[in-house]
């Protein structure tokens, strides 16, 4: 059986087969040159690594992929410069890294993308993920970002032969 496919171009439609849910792209539009703070999403095809979710909001989705609770120390170190960046990393750290826990709603569910993780390349972006919209679909910082109902909707479908396609026509 062929891994399930989701492709996002940037009419910021995601697609899974038959199903088409409207998402949120980086502010920057797509991009095949990411870099650190540009704030593009990246263009190419991403496998889907893992769930994270906050266990204080919601029970475990149903999902095919491996999911992990959420903790109120958990980061992802954003710093090129630093050993651990593009990893998900414990506060308080050393080095700059982005909080997971958030006030909003928009990494109460988050699916974790495999971009620049093998290996990991200093400066090449990091914490790419498929996560919740705000509510206007404002643009993310380089995320894929989708209403909480339509992620809830989809992860059922998803497993870790996934691939999210980011194309860039």
């Amino acid at each position: 059986m062929a891994p399930l496919a989701l492709s996002v171009a940037s009419d910021r439609i995601l697609r899974c087969g038959d199903l088409a849910f409207r998402c949120a792209l980086g502010r920057a539009g797509i991009t095949r040159a990411k870099r650190e703070g540009d704030g593009a999403t990246p263009a190419g095809a991403w496998p889907l690594r893992r769930l994270l979710y906050r266990p204080d909001r919601m029970g475990a989705p149903q999902t095919g992929l491996p999911a992990a609770p959420l903790a109120p120390a958990d980061g992802w170190c954003d710093d090129p410069a630093h050993a651990d960046y593009n990893r998900q990393v414990h506060l308080p750290h050393p080095a700059s890294c982005e909080h997971m826990w958030r006030a909003d709603s928009l990494y109460d569910l988050l699916v974790v993308l495999g971009f620049n993780d093998a290996p990991v390349v200093p400066g090449a972006g990091s914490a790419i993920f498929l996560h919740i919209a705000a509510q206007d679909y404002s643009p993310t910082q380089g995320c894929v970002a989708l209403a909480p109902d339509d992620l809830l909707g989809l992860l059922p479908l998803l497993d870790s032969s996934a691939i999210l396609a980011v194309k860039d026509v």
